[in-house]
């Protein structure tokens, strides 16, 4: 039996002239917390708004469970939407904000009251029941927001940008929380980001969006280190991506030297693309590497420095513990398997 719970079909959206989606394909599992990630304006948010009723397709398919709710509206759809900006009720203590939506349905009062103390203690708000919500920190009134829409037992979970009104630090320490509320409850999340690092340490499955297209759906390990083009290398992380020419299976030739790598499958000399992420590069003395070039410029960035080495053919980009010296002449150092090698797309 499948796991599907969401399957986006062919799926389109235009807006007057413009389309914004071209053919979204795509499986969401149940239980599983799947990021949309992509710059403004690549579709992510259309997607989201799609799967929760507010916006109707202009072609394709949504399945929920095997149904199509395209012609669904959003209030008879199994999924509840946080958004950036929390929709609380000013006028209502954080219990009553919890507790509005089962009042609406007329469920038992007995009934209501547990399942809001419930929610309220799986986001550590207990103590906050009666407190206005207007008195409450961002993050605070956040969990307020995913107490509510959990507190209707939705089987999705939309979250459209939520942590993007907290400060970094109180960011981090939301994202934690999440993923730990997704775990508890047992649901499906499906989350909406621009923020690389975010959907990195947050998700089971990472989309990456661009231009209404999908680019590449996978773990966030795969996403990082197996980058499947240029545009996904380039949006996650820093990368240095470099022309080259596959020589035969397991070594590949740039900036004027044949490498071993762990790629194989291409045609013998097709032109493809490296990525080397700037972690993966050791600086070491000229001589004990086949790539040289002179230090261009160091930035103190924190945890690492970050180092521009100008080399005979372009500038390199590293992040090293090590200090080095601008004018320094250094050696770069890399093994087979900090090389990753992309078929070569035209991007004009």
């Amino acid at each position: 039996m499948s796991d599907a719970l969401i399957e986006l079909k062919g799926l389109t959206k235009n807006f007057e002239d413009q389309q914004v989606l071209k053919g979204i394909d795509l499986t969401i599992h149940k239980n599983e917390f799947l990021t949309l990630l992509g710059p403004s304006g690549c579709g992510k948010t259309t997607t989201l708004r799609i799967i929760a009723g507010f916006e109707d397709p202009s072609g394709g398919e949504v399945l929920f469970d095997g149904v199509d709710i395209s012609k669904i509206p959003s209030y008879k759809r199994e999924v509840n939407t946080v958004f950036q900006k929390y929709a609380l009720f000013p006028f209502l203590n954080v219990y009553d904000n919890v507790a509005f939506g089962l009042k609406i349905k007329k469920m038992d009062k007995t009934m209501i009251e547990h399942k809001v103390n419930t929610m309220l203690e799986l986001v550590g708000l207990s103590e906050f029941a009666k407190r206005d919500v207007t008195s409450l920190s961002g993050g605070q009134q956040q969990r307020v927001a995913i107490a509510r829409a959990l507190v209707n037992e939705p089987k999705v979970l939309l979250l459209d940008e939520p942590l993007g009104a907290l400060d970094a630090k109180l960011r981090k320490s939301m994202q934690t929380e999440l993923k730990k509320i997704q775990r508890e409850v047992g649901i499906t999340f499906i989350f909406v980001t621009h923020d690389q690092e975010e959907a990195l340490s947050m998700s089971d499955t990472v989309v990456v969006m661009n231009e209404g297209i999908i680019q590449q759906v996978g773990s966030p390990e795969d996403i990082y280190n197996e980058p499947e083009n240029r545009f996904v290398a380039s949006f996650i992380g820093e990368s240095n991506i470099i022309d080259a020419v596959m020589k035969k299976d397991l070594l590949v030739n740039f900036d004027g030297f044949d490498f071993e790598c762990v790629d194989k499958g291409f045609k013998q000399n097709e032109d493809v693309e490296v990525v080397i992420r700037p972690e993966d590069i050791t600086l070491v003395k000229p001589e004990e590497a086949q790539l040289t070039g002179t230090v261009k410029s160091i930035v103190f960035k924190g945890v690492h420095h970050e180092i521009l080495v100008e080399t005979e053919n372009r500038d390199y980009l590293i992040h090293t513990t090590d200090y080095f010296k601008p004018g320094l002449n250094v050696g770069l150092k890399f093994g087979p398997d900090d090389i990753h090698v992309m078929y070569r797309m035209d991007w004009d």
